[in-house]
This record gives C-alpha cells, sequence and structure tokens, in this order.
C-alpha cells in the first residue's frame, strides 16, 4: 500500500496538533555536550541572555551564549550531576541569592548555600546577582570617612563610604592583611562587611574566618567564599552575589556596606577560562573583549546613595595581584581606570620591614582630604609631601652626596615619621590616637629620640596618656577636631612625659 507525500504530511500535521498545547518545545532543551561547568544545549529557543536555567537535580545555570543552533551555558554548583542527554527548562528569571540579617555570621558560597556546617539560610528578602549601578543624580558625594585603624592609610590614603579604594601588590605583601584590619576596625562604627574570597586556598579562607571570629568581627560580616577547586562559574559569581548581600542592606536598610573582593586577578582568570571553554574569541593575553566590562559593572554599584534613596553606601576594596612589580599589565591598568585611587604595597619595603608596605609615591586616594576628619587633616596634610621629600634625599644621601643642614634635619624627621607609621598587624587604632601619635612626629618634639626608639616610645606614650588624660583622646573622637588649646595640652604631655622617661634613665 503506498501513500502520496502530501498524505503523510497531513498525517504528521495531525498527529503533532494533538501535541500542540501539551508540549512547549520552545521551554525545555536537551544537554549536547558538558565538561568543566559549560553546557551546550540544543533547544530553548525562547531562551534571553543571562536568563536562569533549570538543570535536572536542581542544579542551576545561566544563558551565556545565543547560538544559531544551540546555546552555551554556564553551570552553578556541582556540573558533574549534569549529563548528556538530560532536559533543561527555562525560568523566565535572572539569577537571584536571598539577603538579609540571618547571612551576618556566616560563610556562604556565591549561592547562598552554607559552608560553614550550620542550618539551610532562611530570609525574607533577595536580591538579584546582578543590578544596574545607580545614576549619576543617584548618588552624592563622598564626604564621611571609612577609618581602617591604619595610621599611614587614614592620613594618607583616606577612604571614604562609597569609594572604590583598589589594594594592589606582589604576593604576599599584605594586601588581605589591610583588609582584615578595615573590616576588624568596623567594630561599634554601624558598618556592615562582606569579603568575598574567589579563588583562593581552602586554608587561606579558613585563616581569614578564624581572624574576624577571634577580633569578633563575625557579628557584621558576611564571608563569600570560594575556594580554587570550585568551578569557574562559582569563582567567576562571587564577587557580584558579594556584591549583591551589600546591597540590599545599603539599599533596603539605608546602611553603610563595605566589600572586599579577594581578588580580582583571579576572578579574571576564572572568566577567561569560562569564555574560552564557550568558544568566544580571545584578546589581550587570551582574556575576552568584555574582561574592562566585567569589573566596571561590579565596581560601579559602588556608591553613596542620595538622601532621597536613604543615604546608604557601598565602599568596595577590590584586590589586585601583580607580578614582579607589573603595576602596567592589563589587569591592574583596567582596575586602576576604575576606581578612585589605589593602595600599593612594595614587596621592597615589605621586607624591609616597613609594614604596611604603602608606597607613597604610588598611592592615591582620588577622593583625598574631603574624606578626612578635620582634625587628622589638620596634622596630615603635608604628611604625604614631607614622606616624598624625605625618599628624594635618602637617594641623595645614599649616593654620598653632602647634605646641608635643613635638608639634614629634614631626612632625620623623615626617618622618625617612617618610624612612626609602621604598624603590626590586627592593632587598629582610634582617630585620636592616629592624630596625636602624627602630631608628636611632625612637630619635631620626637628628634631627639633616637630612630630606632621612636615606634616605642609612641605606643608608651599612648598607655600613659590614655592612663593621665584620657580625656585628650576621647575628645578628638567625639568632635574629630583639634582645637589650638587641646594641641599646646598635648605638647605639653610630650614633653612632661620625655622628662619622666629621662628621670627613670
Amino acid at each position: 500500500m503506498k501513500f502520496e507525500v502530501s498524505e503523510i504530511v497531513s498525517i504528521l500535521k495531525q498527529e503533532i496538533s494533538q501535541y500542540k498545547h501539551k508540549l512547549d518545545v520552545s521551554q525545555v532543551g536537551r544537554v549536547v555536550e558538558v565538561s568543566d561547568g559549560i553546557a551546550r544545549i540544543y533547544g530553548l529557543d525562547s531562551a534571553m541572555s543571562g536568563e536562569m536555567l533549570e538543570f535536572e537535580n536542581n542544579i542551576r545555570g545561566e544563558v551565556f551564549n545565543l547560538e544559531e543552533d544551540s546555546i552555551g551555558a554556564v553551570i552553578y554548583g556541582d556540573y558533574t550531576k549534569v549529563k548528556e542527554g538530560s532536559d533543561v527548562h527555562l525560568s523566565g528569571q535572572v539569577l537571584s541569592i536571598p539577603a538579609g540579617f540571618e547571612l551576618l555570621g556566616r560563610v556562604i558560597n556565591p549561592l547562598c548555600e552554607p559552608l560553614d556546617g550550620g542550618p539551610e539560610i532562611m530570609t525574607k528578602g533577595c536580591r538579584f546577582i546582578e543590578s544596574d549601578a545607580p545614576g549619576i543624580a543617584q548618588r552624592q558625594p563622598v564626604r564621611r570617612p571609612v577609618q581602617t585603624g591604619i595610621k599611614s592609610i587614614d592620613s594618607m590614603v583616606p577612604i571614604g563610604r562609597g569609594q572604590r579604594e583598589l589594594i594592589i601588590g606582589d604576593r604576599k605583601t599584605g594586601k588581605t592583611a589591610i583588609a582584615l584590619d578595615t573590616i576588624i576596625n568596623q567594630r561599634g562604627q554601624h558598618v556592615i562587611c562582606v569579603y568575598v574570597a574567589i579563588g583562593q586556598k581552602e586554608s587561606t579562607i579558613a585563616d581569614v574566618i578564624e581572624t574576624l571570629r577571634k577580633y569578633k568581627a563575625m557579628d557584621y560580616t558576611v564571608v563569600v567564599g570560594t575556594s580554587a577547586a570550585d568551578s569557574a562559574p562559582m569563582q567567576y559569581i562571587a564577587p557580584y552575589s558579594g556584591c549583591a548581600i551589600a546591597e540590599y542592606f545599603m539599599y533596603e536598610y539605608r546602611r553603610d556596606t563595605l566589600c572586599v573582593y579577594d581578588d580580582l586577578s583571579k576572578h579574571a582568570v576564572a572568566y577567561r577560562q569560562l569564555s574560552l571553554l564557550l568558544r568566544r574569541p580571545p584578546g589581550r593575553e587570551a582574556y575576552p573583549g568584555d574582561i574592562f566590562y566585567i569589573h566596571s559593572r561590579l565596581l560601579e554599584r559602588s556608591a553613596k546613595l542620595s538622601d532621597e534613596l536613604g543615604g546608604g553606601s557601598l565602599t568596595a576594596l577590590p584586590i589586585v595581584e601583580t607580578l614582579e612589580k607589573q603595576i602596567s599589565a592589563y589587569i591592574p591598568t583596567n582596575v586602576i581606570s576604575i576606581t578612585d585611587g589605589q593602595i600599593y604595597l612594595d614587596r621592597d619595603l615589605f621586607h624591609a620591614g616597613i609594614r604596611p608596605a604603602i608606597d607613597v609615591g604610588m598611592s592615591v586616594s582620588r577622593v583625598g582630604g574631603d574624606a578626612q576628619v578635620e582634625a587628622m587633616k589638620r596634622v596630615a596634610s603635608k604628611l604625604r609631601l614631607d614622606l616624598a621629600a624625605y625618599n628624594e634625599l635618602k637617594e641623595f644621601a645614599r649616593l654620598g652626596t653632602e647634605l646641608d643642614l635643613s635638608a639634614q634635619i629634614r631626612l632625620d624627621r623623615g626617618s622618625r615619621m617612617v618610624e612612626l607609621l609602621k604598624q603590626p598587624q590586627f592593632s587598629p587604632m582610634s582617630v585620636g590616637e592616629q592624630v596625636i601619635t602624627i602630631l608628636a612626629g611632625s612637630s619635631g618634639l620626637l628628634d631627639d629620640i633616637p630612630v630606632e626608639a621612636v615606634g616605642e616610645f609612641a605606643n608608651s606614650f599612648l598607655q600613659w596618656l590614655t592612663r593621665e588624660h584620657n580625656e585628650y583622646i576621647n575628645e578628638i573622637n567625639t568632635t574629630n577636631k583639634l582645637s589650638d588649646e587641646l594641641i599646646a595640652k598635648l605638647t605639653e604631655a610630650i614633653k612632661s612625659y620625655k622628662s619622666l622617661q629621662k628621670s627613670k634613665v
């Protein structure tokens, strides 16, 4: 029995019509290929870029590449559970994560799943991982400082609430230490902190968490962790998840927040891996063409919001690692151009015992004195210039050049200021203590003390002042001002303490 072609077509159409309302082919696809956190999917004709996908076994993913006959997607979570031939469903939503006060003190992955062995996180609120940065009219100038508790930063490279300040330097120069000191110093400052570890060793992340717990900073901190063993997609979304959590507090509760991204060098490498697996065309150093955009759209979300939006703020401290001091490399120059300044840590200074190893000449804050309290501005206004001049004079002296008396005085005072600005890790100082220390050095009151004894003298003087005249420190801490009368009292106190020390000898 033979059928005409037209008859076969009509029979097929009739059969298909029975399933027209039962199956929407555009909403269901099939995994053709899966490897290294990347899936190639056939079908899903109506998929949109950035749309969330639902794989079997409750695995989530995201549409990245829209191609002519298939789509390229990234898989978040355990991609080994996704098999070739399995079904994929469109969700009609973009990726979002839970957010709220329930996250404080917790260690989570970028999907807000607990990593600390605690209970499942249940929050009332949620926020999209990707969201638009506030516009120009929705912002206001950065005026209030984020006190790091580190003398050399608060005096010379001040950070304001809503600023993006890059911490950059070679490995093992104290980049993470500065970020942790800043988080620890926010205790009692009503600032919510988010620490994002991107592709770090698990032992390093554990040390960070232990440090934050030791100094009781986890009460107001969320740790978003991805280890080097996690897939490239998980490392890629980690900073966006951390930013979304901080944004939730900024927009919903009008709070000041601080977000540390440690570090964006590894984030760029993860995105490069992800892009190459998706067969996107490589550019300079094999990074994709939009590598600048992924960091700019992250860091532009940091802002000091206008009063109409509640006046909250999100301060970003991105960290970038350089290789052999190559600050002009691709990723460092990209991030420098996006941020509002950088704190450059020099390896030679670090090994010379000058810690934090901040290179004054290479470090800058583009917000500047606007983010400093009045008292600090008064004592530290010339400190950067004085230290820069000191470094020049030191080079001349090293060449054997004879210096006149005034130059020798400046050289001696500069060496004492360098000693004064040294500070051990995890020992943040209040504004009052910092101001008094810098005042003592810049006014020349310590010029007769041996250089090697300056740091010890300053510490013991602050302890004595706390016991005998604590009202001086409290006045600066409460008013943020330094009056002529208080300067006179502090000068007299320093002279009295010096006399006391000489009498003991």
